[in-house]
């Protein structure tokens, strides 16, 4: 979907329309969760702070995010999808993977079902999206970007190798900051750069995802489209309006979060072993503790206890502006979940 968030707001409030809008907070701790084409034009970004924000686009009109809306029109667009495939994997709200080789309408080209989903989602829900259409999900995720908004691109199989060839580096799946620096270093900056690089040369710089990177190069990508995609782990987080220095206000914190992801993992039949406690501090540096138990837990009380063992193990660095707990090692593939009631230290 086309900056989803802040076109749902758009549709819905026409005096919002062709304006800069920004949906999520405004304040000194306020992050962008998605900005409109016309607050893009001034670099408006999502995960962007509310200051900066403002700095770039003065007119910017904030607006509090409603996610119950989004998901209404999120499960509009899925029923449209579902029309031709089963064969359905979310990324988000507000994108999806389709694998339409087999579609229930038994059209032959991928290209023209793009089209049609993209045409019924508008007709549908007045919102427009963009898509990419290929072999696979490395290459229709590139795609998708390329002719946004309300646009498409098809990169077919005699193109690929052409295509990524003068694709930028840090275009590639799993090229962040800090491997992006580091081809840089030894010389790729584009598909091709990486293309004419050995898998020995691959993986001696970058390890076990040299063949990842090797793979990419030549549009090799063997993903599945996973309808029903299991989580890995349940978790919750806040980022505090203002640093907190002592361990004692955190514990305060810890039990709104506990609570949320006690929520979450029972609205799902889940619970979990290791329960791991993160803490960012007002420099932005990342530090987190795990514990992982002998039983599966959900339950409010336990979750917090444990999460209190971490906390008071911590020594803090700095004042602490976010601070989060996870659960993982999910009871997923257990027929029945174990709940132990009982309390526990870690003596």
């Amino acid at each position: 979907m086309d900056a989803f968030y802040a076109s749902v707001e758009q549709l819905d409030f026409p005096e919002l329309r062709n304006k800069p809008l920004a949906v999520g907070g405004s304040g000194k701790r306020g992050v962008i969760a998605a900005a409109s084409y016309e607050a893009r034009k001034f670099g408006v970004r999502s995960a962007m702070s509310g200051n900066l924000a403002l700095k770039a686009c003065p007119e910017l009109i904030f607006v509090k995010p409603r996610f119950d809306r989004y998901k209404e029109v999120s499960s509009q667009i899925r029923k449209i999808f579902l029309e031709y495939t089963d064969l359905v994997e979310p990324l988000a709200l507000d994108e999806a993977f389709l694998d339409v080789t087999e579609n229930k309408k038994g059209l032959k080209s991928a290209t023209l079902i793009a089209e049609e989903i993209r045409r019924k989602i508008f007709e549908t829900t007045g919102l427009t999206a963009s898509a990419g259409i290929s072999i696979n999900k490395f290459l229709a995720k590139i795609a998708s970007d390329y002719n946004k908004p309300n646009g498409q691109k098809t990169i077919n199989p005699e193109d690929i190798i052409p295509f990524l060839d003068s694709l930028e580096i840090k275009r590639f799946h799993g090229v962040g900051k800090k491997t992006c620096e580091k081809m840089y270093h030894l010389g790729i900056f584009t598909g091709a750069d990486l293309r004419s690089k050995s898998l020995e040369f691959l993986e001696e710089h970058f390890g076990n995802s040299g063949l990842h990177f090797y793979q990419l190069s030549r549009g090799i990508h063997n993903s599945q489209v996973v309808s029903n995609r299991l989580p890995k782990s349940i978790g919750a987080e806040r980022t505090f309006n203002e640093n907190i220095t002592t361990v004692i206000y955190l514990k305060e914190k810890l039990g709104d979060i506990c609570e949320e992801v006690s929520n979450r993992l029972q609205k799902r039949n889940l619970s979990g072993k290791t329960i791991t406690l993160k803490i960012k501090y007002s420099d932005f540096t990342l530090q987190t503790k795990s514990f992982t138990l002998p039983y599966y837990i959900s339950s409010f009380d336990l979750l917090l206890d444990t999460a209190n063992d971490l906390l008071q193990n911590q020594f803090l660095k700095t004042s602490v502006r976010l601070i989060g707990v996870q659960v993982s090692n999910l009871n997923i593939n257990q027929k029945k979940a174990e709940y132990i009631q009982l309390k526990f230290r870690f003596d």
